[in-house]
């Protein structure tokens, strides 16, 4: 079985194939296309949360055999001290930091509500092996439609979700699309700057790129391993 990774941008999926040596094999799936490399096939399925889910969808609907699971996999902003610029991190719990409503009590996220789901958790087996494998940090991801770029709205983050190590746009996308198909998701992000005031002559976007190359080449043979045990285990039930 193999692996879906799904990225925002062509740079972050050539970062990934680029792991596996020559140029990837190329497959059409409706509206974008699969870039095959080692045991991944990886797309770009644009910036933010809906663009990820409808891209996952689409390629988990027109796969020919199932996935074992899917990454949303990309750079990503690091909340320092905890996940510095250059550190890897993969995400123990994904979270909708945006999804909800404004109350004059402060923001209420979607569970609170009373509908929806606002958290995914990856398989923590899988978590702890890329962890091991690469060096990255396990910890909370963080998905938000708007990039922070204030210091203050980093310690409303924070404040609301201590802990957490990275922001992205993509993963809770991505991850609310494969449990429609019944499929574990994983995030796993190289943190190219820190989250809080833009500051771009501080990104290390070609350095954040290179880390995650480095990581999927060492992640391979843990997706095989696990995905071999994953099909024994799914005999056996």
């Amino acid at each position: 079985m193999r692996v879906l990774v799904v990225t925002a941008v062509p740079a972050e999926r050539d970062a990934v194939t680029r792991a596996f040596g020559d140029g990837p094999r190329i497959r059409e799936v409706p509206g974008a296309e699969l870039h095959l490399a080692g045991p991944f096939d990886v797309l770009a399925g644009g910036a933010g949360p809906a663009a990820a889910a409808a891209a996952t969808a689409c390629a988990l609907a027109a796969a020919s055999a199932p996935y074992a699971a899917v990454v949303s996999a990309g750079i990503g902003g690091g909340f320092a001290p905890a996940a510095p610029v250059g550190s890897l991190v993969v995400a123990s719990s994904v979270v909708a930091a945006d999804l909800g409503a404004e109350t004059p009590d402060g923001f209420v996220p979607v569970t609170g509500l009373g509908f929806g789901r606002d958290t995914f958790l990856p398989p923590e087996a899988l978590v702890r092996d890329v962890a091991e494998a690469t060096g990255a940090l396990p910890g909370t991801v963080l998905t938000v439609s708007t990039v922070t770029g204030s210091a203050a709205r980093t310690a409303e983050l924070l404040a609301a979700h201590p802990g957490a190590l990275a922001e992205a746009m993509e993963g809770f996308g991505v991850a609310e699309a494969a449990a429609r198909f019944g499929v574990p998701a994983l995030e796993l992000r190289s943190v190219s700057n820190a989250v809080g005031p833009r500051d771009r002559a501080a990104w290390r976007i070609g350095d954040a790129l290179a880390a995650l190359t480095g990581a999927f080449g060492k992640t391979a043979p843990v997706v095989e391993s696990w995905t071999r045990h994953d099909r024994i285990d799914r005999h056996r039930d």
